[in-house]
Formats: structure tokens, sequence, C-alpha cells
């Protein structure tokens, strides 16, 4: 074997294995120690042992232990066994996923994914799936396929034309509406301050009585898994009322969308099948490495329309061509890891990963209450909002939490609260690291007055 690879893959493996033993945040000795790697750049390279050496010796200490069982922060899930092996395969393979004759494999699987995933989701036949970087750019691109139906129905060509005098697209959105949305919606043109925001309830959800008037030159953004309590706005009335108007409907659906695979918490998706367009992030509960998003486009043909872009020397096939269905043209493989991730859970795997962490979530806001903090939302998914008391010790709580190592969960401010936000969304967590971090959150809880 290449000796290289051999050290990197015994590096990896070390690390790994001593993940859950190490603190989830580095400590500041670690971080300090990163000052290692700004040395000066040399006229002469260094061997690939040695710097390989270097980034081991002071960036492994230094990093969050997100890919172990005891991170609740942000909802990052960790990599799956197989969906890593996938990626340091794909590493060595070096595929431009863009074009069909650049890479085969990586044009196949996306295809085998997509059907995959349709079928596993129970969106409708025909949807068609990119792979994309995150939910931020499913959501740019979902907007983008909207932004293409909908002018083209006024005769407009705004890949040709642009935005200058184009017809007017409203946008409605919940006042909950999450940062990756603002951001697509500042990309696509649309603005993040000429939207109609719709009131929410005590939840985060939609209030849908209090939805504007819809036309067909309109766009509703719903969400699926609200970032603080796990909410899901009710996809199946505003899909009806959307329809109804001849509006548009996307959803973003980062996390929220594997609700769909586990039977007992199907309904909280229902209606997402009547969506138009959705952005989801496969980095999240389908645990492959990062990054990994997907947006789903229920008009195939507007969702290649918003993205291809010719040139002679871009041979196409006939077969599927990656970038036709995604805002990138040359990418890596992520296909790859995807595949690797459903094959090796399968339909039950893949739910039961899903409900476990909610039955996580579930296990922390009992043990929380229980001692008597208030735990803010309704959890009827993979998000816990805890608060200690007053501000001020809630949010002395979640700093010592972080210095004390046992486990890692973030602040948030919510509906007038402070609080800590818990999020399981990693197929390693155990029953016994959700007891550990529970102990740990109380311990330091009860140490403050």
């Amino acid at each position: 074997m290449n000796p290289l690879l051999q050290d990197a893959a015994e590096r990896s493996a070390r690390y790994l294995k001593g993940l859950n033993e190490r603190p989830v945040f580095p400590p500041s000795e670690a971080i300090r120690g990163l000052e290692g790697l700004n040395v000066a750049l040399p006229d002469e390279g260094l061997e690939p042992t040695e710097v390989l050496r270097l980034l081991d010796k002071f960036g492994s200490p230094a990093t969050v232990a997100s890919a172990g069982q005891r991170f609740f922060g942000f909802v990052i899930g960790g990599s799956l066994p197989a969906a890593l092996a996938a990626n340091w395969l794909a590493g060595a393979w070096d595929q431009n996923a863009g074009l069909y004759v650049a890479s085969p494999v990586g044009a196949r699987l996306e295809e085998i994914g997509e059907a995959w995933l349709i079928d596993l989701l129970g969106l409708a036949p025909g949807t068609a799936v990119g792979f994309v970087t995150g939910a931020t750019m499913a959501n740019f691109t979902g907007l983008a396929a909207a932004r293409h139906a909908l002018l083209e129905r006024r005769g407009w060509n705004v890949e040709d034309q642009g935005l200058y005098g184009a017809p007017e697209i409203k946008v409605v959105v919940g006042a909950e509406y999450h940062a990756s949305m603002r951001k697509a919606l500042a990309l696509i043109g649309f603005g993040r301050e000429r939207v109609h925001k719709v009131p929410v309830d005590n939840q985060g959800r939609m209030i849908t009585p209090e939805l504007p008037e819809l036309d067909e030159m309109t766009i509703v953004c719903a969400q699926a898994g609200n970032v603080n309590t796990g909410s899901f706005d009710d996809v199946k009335t505003i899909c009806e009322k959307a329809k109804a108007a001849g509006a548009w409907v996307h959803v973003d659906a980062a996390f929220g969308l594997w609700a769909r695979v586990v039977p007992e918490l199907a309904n909280l998706a229902e209606g997402m099948e009547n969506a138009d367009s959705i952005a989801t992030d496969a980095h999240k509960w389908l645990n492959v490495p990062y990054d990994s998003g997907l947006v789903f486009v229920r008009d195939r043909q507007a969702l290649i329309e918003a993205n291809v872009s010719s040139a002679a020397y871009l041979l196409e096939s006939g077969k599927r061509e990656n970038y036709y269905y995604a805002p990138e043209m040359s990418r890596r493989a992520r296909g790859v890891e995807i595949w690797a991730a459903l094959l090796s859970l399968g339909r039950i795997g893949l739910a039961e990963m899903v409900r476990r962490c909610c039955q996580h979530a579930q296990r922390f806001a009992r043990g929380l209450e229980e001692s008597g903090y208030t735990v803010l939302n309704d959890v009827a998914l993979n998000q816990v909002l805890v608060s200690f008391g007053s501000p001020e010790k809630t949010q002395e709580v979640t700093r010592r939490i972080s210095e004390d190592g046992t486990t890692w969960a973030g602040g948030t401010s919510w509906q007038g609260h402070t609080a800590m936000r818990i999020s399981v969304s990693s197929w390693a967590t155990t029953d016994e690291d959700v007891e550990k971090s529970l102990k740990a959150i109380l311990r330091i809880a009860q140490d403050i007055n």
C-alpha cells in the first residue's frame, strides 16, 4: 500500500478510536496549538509525510468532536461508517461529477440515488433531484427553478433576460424562516426584506389562515423542522391553498424531511409530496460527510432550464448530466456517500436511526423537566429548548457545558426566551451517551445559583 495513504488511514483510525474519550469542544491549549500550523511558506516544499504529521499533531486536537456520540449543537450528524469509507474511496477516485463523460460512475450513482430517494420519501414520481452542498444551496436551487417556472408563465426568460424589468414575483415566508432561506432569497435576487412574513404560533409554525392572497406569481416558502423547536408548518394545507391559486410551494426541510421515513412521525411531514420543490441536508439526518445537500423539484424541466449552460467543449452524452440539476459544473461526486449510506442502512435502518434520535430528545426533555427546568418546546422531533431560569443562568450553563467537555449544546434566543438548544442528529449516540450528557448538564446547572 502507498505508505502515505497507509499513514493517513492509521492516523484517521486513531482519531476516530479516541473521539469519544476526549472533550467534545477542544480545550483552549489545543486551540492555541493551531499556531503550530502557521509556519512560513517554504521555498521548497516539505515531504508529504511531514505535512500530514503536522496536520494531525496540531489539527486533530483542535477539532470539535461533532463526529462523535455526544455532540448536540446545531443539527449536525456524524458520518456513518459506510459513508465515511465511501468518501475516502471517492477521494481517491477524484471524479469531476458534473459531466457524464468525466464520471460515468458519478452520474449513475446520482441517478440511482434519485430513484431511491423519491421512493423512500414518498415523493411524486418523476421528481428531479439535484445533489448540492447543503440546504442553503438546495434552497437557492429550488428557488431558481421556481423563478424560472413563474416568469416563463409571463413569457420572460430570466436566465437570458435577467431580473431587470421582469414581472414581479411575490415571496411568502413564515416569521421564523431560517437564515439559510434568507441567504438563498438574497442570492437569488428576491431580497430578504421584500417578503411577506406570515405570523407564527408558539411553536414557530406558520398560522395558515394568515396567508396573504396567493396567485400564479407567488412562491410560498414553508418550513419542515423549525431550527429551534423542530415544528412543522402545515404543508398539506399550504399546498392546497397554493395549488388552488397556481402558486409555487417551496419547503425548507433541512432535517424535517427525514421524518417521512418513520411511520409514527410521517404525519408531521404530511403534504410534502404536493410541494413543488424541497430542500434538505444529507449531512444532517442521513449522516454522510460534509458537504451534502439535496433539492427535489417536481418540474424537472424547470430545474434543468434554471441550471443548464452549454458550451462546445461540454461533451454531452444523452445520459444524466449532473450539472443540469445543480448550480455547480465542476464538483465532487456527492452521490457516492449518499448511495453508500442508503444501501448500508436500508429502509428499516434509516427509519430506526431517525426514530432513535427522536427518542433521545424525549429522554433529554424528561430528565430536564423532572429536575425542575423548563422545556420551552413541544418535543415532537429531535430538538429540545431548555431554560435554566434567568437568561444569565441559562447562558452560563451553556458556557460551562462547553468548558466541561462531556457534551456540547448551543445557545439560542427564541420568542423572547434565552435557551440552550439540544439537537440530536447522530447515528452514533447511545442511551448511555444521553444519560452521561444529561448528568453533566444537570450537575453544572445545579452548581450555578
